[in-house]
């Protein structure tokens, strides 16, 4: 397979995998307000099944299930297990390395944010955490690095000087909003510390929704110091979840305004991955596994036994249509039962 950068320089669409700490909290591999990454040695099945829907959906890249697997972070969640960091590391690397799914997609090495930095700043001790995990992915020959998930672009950048060291390809990913990062600094002033500390990709993750995530890389991309290609992941909860429609107008603006990797985060589900590889089906040339018996744009309804439901077999109506919550009493839409 090419190398990431050779296939984004020339200008093709790559499409990244969803969110998998949520998804695995909500099948109960995972514990809520940890968030840490145990389950892929203590439950293989599970990580690796979401990588084989991901992978089907349309995603050409798979990211290890390593968020939050730093030693620091292991133990000030009480992990009272024999599991160390490098058991999960490396079974991370094999789940997303398995014969079955070797060779359909890029392998990305993740590290996320420290405690250790928010705990005392000290880059010697935050690097060494950092290169730890690097060394164990080195270990299973990963393709390339993703640093993912930081407030701070100080603490990203010593993440990518680190990783950069590994003569592999780096993206870095911030969780930030329009307004900067959680120091104040612009998004393309952080854009630019990230590219002089050796990123090859910059973009944003989490936190936010896809309209917001856009914005923020535009706010990279306005820079004539700007020589560089975006990663785009983004935000659905449980009762905020984002419809496939949805996705599939976040695919097409994020393509519109020159963001060439495009994938998923925290809620994001196969189905979601599925809608960005069905909108950019004619960039891309092929249609995923996933899209065999889906029907584009609700298609398949036409088969639907209840001339209503035939109706919606359009994309028209998927595009205007504008869902409720199906919540009694929605927050968002209820009124105040006193003054």
């Amino acid at each position: 397979m090419q190398d990431i950068l050779e296939r984004l320089n020339a200008g093709e669409v790559v499409v990244g995998d969803g969110g998998m700490v949520l998804q695995l909290e909500r099948r109960g591999y995972v514990k809520a307000g940890h968030w840490t990454p145990e389950a892929a040695v203590q439950h293989p099945e599970a990580v690796h099944q979401l990588h084989r829907e991901f992978l089907r959906a349309g995603a050409d890249v798979l990211q290890t299930f390593t968020f939050y697997c730093s030693e620091d972070k292991l133990e000030l969640s009480g992990n009272v297990t024999d599991i160390t960091g490098a058991e999960i590391n490396e079974a991370a690397c094999d789940l997303a390395r398995e014969k079955w799914l070797k060779g359909s997609a890029l392998v990305a090495g993740c590290v996320s944010q420290t405690p250790c930095y928010l705990g005392n700043h000290n880059e010697a001790e935050v690097k060494s955490l950092f290169k730890k995990q690097m060394d164990e992915f080195l270990k299973k020959d990963i393709d390339f690095f993703i640093a993912e998930f930081f407030q701070y672009v100080e603490e990203a950048a010593w993440a990518v000087e680190v990783l950069k060291t590994s003569g592999k390809t780096v993206g870095a990913t911030m969780c930030i909003s329009p307004h900067g990062d959680m120091s104040g600094l612009p998004p393309g002033d952080c854009a630019v510390r990230l590219v002089k500390a050796g990123a090859d990709i910059v973009g944003v993750n989490c936190h936010l929704d896809p309209t917001a995530c856009i914005q923020t890389v535009n706010g990279y991309m306005g820079l004539p110091e700007f020589p560089f290609v975006v990663l785009l992941s983004s935000l659905s909860l449980i009762c905020r979840s984002l419809t496939r429609w949805d996705v599939h107008k976040y695919a097409r603006e994020a393509y519109e305004a020159g963001i060439r990797y495009i994938g998923g985060c925290c809620g994001f589900e196969a189905y979601h991955i599925r809608a960005i590889s069905e909108e950019l089906r004619a960039e891309r040339g092929f249609l995923p596994p996933a899209s065999e018996k889906h029907g584009l744009w609700g298609a398949a309804l036409e088969m639907h036994t209840k001339p209503w439901v035939r109706a919606r077999a359009h994309r028209e109506y998927w595009e205007s249509l504008l869902p409720a919550s199906g919540r009694p009493k929605c927050p968002s839409m209820a009124t105040p039962e006193y003054e």
